[in-house]
């Protein structure tokens, strides 16, 4: 899920908290096997199901939100020089395909290992960055091709 999400381990026990505080889970003491501490065991409750079941549901039927950043920046690009805003949108184009090559990387190393839905969802990322390495291309030539009169 790290590929997909921008969980850090610090937001995990803030996360279960408020979850358990919803009663979405509810946590109880386990003792370890030997001699270590007891750890706190969570589970997911019939309310917690439900709510994730529509949380999953609502996700599947909204088309994915564009880069909101990249956006902001594409709207305000008349107001940095134009030979920065290429060296940016240069090192983007750099930053996709390396991500691109990350994941061609660990789909191979999971290859028939990786059940169906995770398969796709490496395949989605993929032809997604890959549309979006397209369109850069071409804005990046459009801008290259500016004459220069105008700012943009």
């Amino acid at each position: 899920m790290c590929e997909w999400t921008e969980l850090g381990f610090s937001s995990i026990y803030y996360l279960l908290n408020k979850l358990e505080a919803a009663e979405l889970i509810e946590s109880a003491l386990e003792q370890s096997p030997g001699r270590g501490p007891a750890r706190k065991v969570y589970s997911i409750t019939e309310a917690g199901w439900k709510t994730c079941q529509q949380g999953i549901l609502e996700s599947l039927s909204e088309p994915p939100r564009p880069e909101s950043m990249f956006l902001l920046g594409m709207s305000n690009l008349p107001t940095v020089p134009r030979e920065q805003a290429l060296a940016a949108l240069h090192l983007h184009e750099t930053n996709l395909a390396e991500r691109r090559e990350h994941l061609q990387e660990r789909m191979k190393i999971g290859e028939g290992a990786f059940p169906f839905h995770v398969g796709a969802m490496f395949e989605f990322s993929l032809i997604m960055i890959q549309a979006e390495l397209v369109w850069l291309e071409g804005f990046i030539q459009k801008l290259e091709a500016q004459d220069g009169k105008e700012r943009f």
